[in-house]
C-alpha cells in the first residue's frame, strides 16, 4: 500500500549537527528590503503569474526549471517550477481556491530569494538536500472570479477522489509522478478565525493532515508534526499569539487528507486575518518567513529535533473575531424602535472590482450580530461608551468632527438604512452635545472601502 512507503520514507535527511536557525526577525526583514510581491496580494491575476515565471526561466534557467503541466477548465495554464538538486522532494501548491492567494504572492518572494541568495549558506544547503516543486495557482480560473470555486463551481479541494476537475487531476498527476516526501498545501481562511483567549486574529494556523478517520500516526504524521513545530518557532517572534492549530478532523473527499493517503505527508498552512488596514503584506511577509524557515529545517535535518507537542499544544481555530466590534453604543437602529444600549459585531468580505478602469479590492462591510457581545474579539474595537450609533445619512460624504442635526427616526418614518443583522454596515458614531439635538461626529464606518495599489 502507498500508505507503508510513507511510512518508510518520510523521513526528512539527518545531520550530526543541524547548522542554526535562520533568525526570523533577520528572514522578515530581509523580505522587506527584497521581496518582489504587490501590496495587493487578490490582483496577482494568472497572467502576472505567467509573466512573472517567464522572468525567472529566463534570469536563472540554471536554477529554475519552469513546465506546463496541464490547462484549467477554461484553458489557462497551470505551471511546475521545479529548483533544487537534492535527493528528498518537496511539494508545494498554491491558490487551489482562487480566493485565497496569500501564498501565491509569498511564493515568488521565494524564488526572489533563491535567484539573489543560492551562494549563501541557507540557500545552498537548502538547494543541495532538497528538490523543490511549485505549483503556484492551481486554479486560475477561480482566481480570475476571485471566488473560491474552479469554473465549472466545484470545490477543488473536494475532489481528491472524483477528479472531475482538470486543476483536481493535474495535481494528482503531478504528485504521483514525482512522489515527493512533503508536501505543503496553502491556503487562506476566514477573517472571522480567531484563537486564544480573549479572541485574537489567527493569522497562520497549521495542521499536520490526518490520512484517516481514527488520526492514526505514522513516520509521515510525525514528520509534519515536527515540521508545524519548526513554522510556529520561526513565526512565534513575528506573530506571538497569533498562530493556531487547524481542526484535524479527516475529510475523505479533501486534496491534502487524500495525498497524505497516497504517501505524501501533507502539512497545511491556512493564512488567516491581521491586525491593519491592508493586511496581505504582512501576512504574505508571514508566509515567506514560515516555508523558508520549514525548508531549511528539512534540509539540515534540523526538524528531528523539534518537539511535536509544540505543534499538538497551540490553540485550536475558532471564529469568535469580527473585522470592527463597536462596544457600549446607543443604538438609534432607523427603525423606529426605542434606543438601546449594544455593541455591534462587522464582518467584512472582499472581492476583486474595477473602479475607473484600474482594478482593485473592495471591502464590503455587513452587520453579522447585535447585542451583547463580550465573549468575541475584533481586529478593530471601538468603544461607543457615550456614543450613539445611527445609520448613515444626508447625501454627500460625512467625515468626523462636525456638529450635526441627524434626521429623527420614528415608527412613522423610519430610515431608508438600519443598523440590523444582515444589514450593511453604514455607521456614525455620534457625540452629544450641550445643544440639544445636535452632536458631533466621532467616526464614520462606512459600508464599501475600495483599496489601489
Amino acid at each position: 500500500m502507498v500508505l507503508a512507503a510513507a511510512c518508510a520514507t518520510a523521513t526528512a535527511p539527518a545531520v550530526r549537527t543541524a547548522p542554526a536557525t535562520p533568525p526570523p526577525l533577520e528572514l522578515a526583514a530581509l523580505w522587506d528590503a527584497e521581496h518582489v510581491s504587490p501590496p495587493l496580494s487578490p490582483l496577482v491575476d494568472h497572467p502576472e503569474v505567467v509573466r512573472r515565471l517567464s522572468v525567472l526561466a529566463a534570469d536563472a534557467p540554471d536554477l529554475f526549471t519552469v513546465e506546463e503541466i496541464g490547462q484549467s477548465a477554461e484553458g489557462r495554464s497551470i505551471n511546475h517550477v521545479r529548483f533544487g538538486r537534492g535527493p528528498f522532494p518537496v511539494l508545494l501548491w498554491s491558490q487551489m481556491h482562487g480566493d485565497e492567494p496569500s501564498a501565491t504572492s509569498a511564493l515568488f518572494d521565494l524564488f526572489e530569494y533563491f535567484r539573489r541568495h543560492r551562494d549563501d549558506a541557507v540557500a545552498r544547503r537548502i538547494l543541495d538536500a532538497l528538490t523543490i516543486h511549485v505549483v503556484p495557482m492551481l486554479n486560475p480560473d477561480g482566481a480570475a472570479r476571485f471566488t473560491r470555486r474552479n469554473a465549472q463551481s466545484i470545490d477543488v479541494n473536494r475532489d481528491a477522489l472524483m477528479l472531475q476537475t482538470p486543476e483536481g487531476r493535474i495535481l494528482k498527476t503531478l504528485r504521483d509522478r514525482l512522489e515527493p516526501r512533503i508536501g505543503f498545501n496553502l491556503h487562506n481562511q476566514n477573517w472571522r478565525t480567531s484563537v486564544g483567549r480573549p479572541p485574537g486574529p489567527a493569522s497562520i494556523s497549521l495542521l499536520s493532515v490526518a490520512y484517516d478517520e481514527a488520526r492514526s500516526m505514522n513516520e509521515g504524521r510525525l514528520l509534519t508534526k515536527k515540521t508545524c513545530a519548526a513554522i510556529r518557532e520561526a513565526l512565534e517572534p513575528i506573530a506571538p499569539g497569533r498562530i493556531g492549530r487547524y481542526d484535524d478532523e479527516f475529510e475523505v473527499r479533501a486534496f491534502g487528507d487524500n495525498v497524505t493517503k497516497w504517501g505524501t505527508p501533507v502539512v497545511l498552512i491556512e493564512t488567516g486575518p491581521w491586525s491593519v488596514d491592508r493586511p496581505d503584506a504582512a501576512l504574505v511577509r508571514l508566509n515567506f518567513v514560515a516555508i523558508l524557515s520549514a525548508l531549511d529545517a528539512l534540509a539540515t535535518g534540523r526538524v528531528h529535533a523539534e518537539d511535536p507537542a509544540r505543534y499538538e499544544s497551540l490553540p485550536v481555530n475558532e471564529s469568535r473575531l469580527f473585522y470592527v466590534l463597536v462596544k457600549n453604543a446607543t443604538v438609534v437602529n432607523g427603525a423606529g424602535v426605542p434606543p438601546f444600549t449594544a455593541d455591534i459585531g462587522i464582518t467584512a468580505g472582499r472581492r476583486v472590482a474595477c473602479d475607473h478602469g484600474t482594478r482593485c479590492v473592495e471591502v464590503s462591510l455587513r452587520i453579522d450580530d447585535l447585542g451583547d457581545l463580550r465573549t468575541f474579539g475584533a481586529l478593530e474595537v471601538i468603544d461607543a461608551t457615550g456614543l450613539v450609533a445611527a445609520p448613515l445619512f444626508g447625501e454627500g460624504v460625512l467625515e468626523p468632527g462636525p456638529e450635526v442635526s441627524p434626521p429623527a427616526w420614528t415608527a412613522e418614518s423610519p430610515s431608508a438604512h438600519t443598523i440590523a443583522v444582515g444589514e450593511r454596515a453604514g455607521i456614525v458614531l455620534l457625540r452629544p452635545t450641550s445643544v440639544e439635538g445636535r452632536y458631533r461626529v466621532e467616526r464614520v464606518i462606512q459600508p464599501v472601502v475600495v483599496w489601489r495599489e
